[in-house]
């Protein structure tokens, strides 16, 4: 199973605290590969540094990288096509884009501008994070 996650989620999977660590600790024991493009990492980084640490920052992407380099499951895409399917936020339109190169199966957010994608004829669907748990990972 292949995802996109959307920085709202991001942010939080690297916080022992939050019900999104589950996802994170799935991802490290390589339940799932996890797809992003060089926007959407800058995107994170730039959301992370604006609230978070600099620190904390550079620890997210050295876990990424570590992890990577163990289970090969981060896979890093370039589309090269904009499909602009997120007519309410085309910020947005950056992780579509990424879901649908990487042919994943899902974009984990919480943002409902992802509705659009829904019977939209393309495979990537959007899910909550507390769904993919749910459906994917098991209760706790």
């Amino acid at each position: 199973m292949i995802v996109v996650i959307d920085t709202n989620v991001a942010l939080a999977m690297f916080k022992p605290s939050h019900p999104n660590w589950r996802i994170f600790q799935s991802w490290a024991a390589n339940r799932f590969r996890w797809a992003a493009s060089t926007e959407i990492l800058i995107e994170y980084e730039e959301v992370m540094a604006r609230m978070n640490s600099t620190a904390y920052v550079a620890l997210a992407f050295e876990t990424i990288r570590a992890v990577e380099s163990v289970r090969k499951n981060f896979l890093r895409i370039s589309p090269s096509f904009h499909f602009r399917l997120i007519a309410a936020d085309p910020d947005d339109d950056k992780f579509a884009d990424c879901a649908i190169a990487a042919e994943a199966d899902w974009i984990i957010t919480s943002d409902h501008h992802f509705e659009a994608l829904l019977n939209s004829g393309y495979k990537p669907q959007p899910i909550t994070p507390e769904e993919f748990i749910r459906r994917h990972l098991g209760e706790a």
